[in-house]
């Protein structure tokens, strides 16, 4: 039976050096839903820093596809300043890295710099339930995307030839009941596929190479994984098999959560 997103990462222990088992039903082609991975990595640097300090960024580089089974979790505590944090995890499969992540921690303190007027959501809160785009249900569709739902009112759907360098829509857990975290939210960012696939005209795999996600304030304490959470990716480049994409996350509300930063390959 697969097992729900939040109870994979609540069943991580606080030791810095563990064993882990890769779970079965999130697969993405070849390997297992980004999202996850990533989130694993976050909930071990989480349990290596103080309640006072915040995650500020995070940056992970997809070293190699993370297999369903054994694996090896392991946190390195780098700087542990009285205000920021530096944290570095790894995934280990088969004694290589296949997935690294450098976590950065801080906690609030007095500064004369104050801009605090963020983007607006280009993504429409209310949308017609009838007429939103939706993804198919195929079997081209990646295993894990049987959790979410996901609602496409930005470009087009996949592999729809589309000319637009925007892509982006609401996205929520299927089943999830608890409050946002940013492991679930890292699942829910990286569950949309990357903005480069509605300019392909037929299916071609893509993946991310490296994954940099930075979030301006601790996470909303009034919303669910189950809510609604807007989406809006952006190509700032892309040519020669690779593809650089910025994107926002807002909640229900229309507050920036989030902004996330990729680098995907892109075979087609």
């Amino acid at each position: 039976m697969t097992v729900l997103f939040s109870d994979i990462l609540t069943s991580i222990t606080p030791a810095a050096e563990q064993e882990f088992m890769m779970p079965d039903g999130w697969g993405q082609g070849r390997a297992l839903f980004g999202g996850l991975t990533a989130a694993i990595a976050w909930q071990v640097a989480e349990h290596g820093v103080s309640n006072e300090q915040h995650l500020r960024s995070m940056t992970i580089s997809f070293v190699g596809p993370v297999q369903p089974g054994p694996a090896q979790l392991q946190r390195r505590i780098l700087r542990q300043g009285k205000s920021v944090t530096q944290i570095a995890v790894e995934i280990v499969q088969q004694q290589e890295t296949v997935l690294a992540a450098l976590f950065s921690y801080g906690k609030d303190r007095p500064s004369a710099v104050r801009i605090t007027d963020t983007p607006a959501a280009k993504v429409p809160a209310e949308s017609d339930e009838q007429t939103a785009q939706r993804f198919p249900q195929s079997k081209l569709m990646p295993e894990f995307t049987q959790f979410f739902d996901y609602q496409v009112s930005v470009g087009g759907l996949p592999f729809s030839g589309t000319d637009s360098r925007e892509f982006g829509g609401k996205m929520r857990f299927k089943s999830e009941t608890a409050a946002i975290s940013i492991g679930s939210l890292l699942g829910l960012v990286d569950a949309w596929p990357p903005a480069l696939l509605p300019l392909l005209q037929q299916p071609s795999p893509a993946s991310s190479l490296t994954w940099t996600i930075e979030f301006p304030e601790p996470l909303p304490t009034d919303c669910l994984a189950s809510d609604w959470w807007l989406y809006h990716a952006f190509i700032d480049y892309a040519a020669d098999g690779y593809g650089h994409t910025h994107a926002h996350i807002w909640d229900k509300h229309g507050r920036l959560v989030a902004i996330s930063r990729q680098t995907v390959t892109v075979f087609g």
